[in-house]
């Protein structure tokens, strides 16, 4: 299977509604390590390792998110698969 990886910027309401939990339980889910966090500027960025599909089930999941999030943008960027990561966390 392909290995994949991609960076995430999620801008709308996704700060203050556990967005970044339930992003490590989706992650966790899907078997997709990295990690999660939030910008100064209101917005999550993410950044995902694993098989492909799972990686774009992921991004997939990241354009509505948890409850209570509301979604207004999302920027996915390719990247090389680096397979640096174990698991998946919240960094801050």
């Amino acid at each position: 299977m392909a290995k994949s990886r991609a960076k995430l910027i999620i801008k709308g309401i996704v700060q203050g509604v556990s967005f970044r939990y339930y992003t490590q339980r989706e992650a966790r889910k899907y078997g997709v390590a990295g990690w999660v966090r939030n910008l100064p500027d209101g917005s999550v960025a993410a950044l995902f390792e694993g098989e492909e599909e799972d990686v774009e089930a992921m991004i997939q999941w990241c354009r509505h998110g948890p409850p209570g999030a509301r979604v207004t943008e999302l920027i996915a960027q390719p990247e090389e698969y680096l397979g640096e990561f174990q698991s998946f966390s919240v960094t801050f």
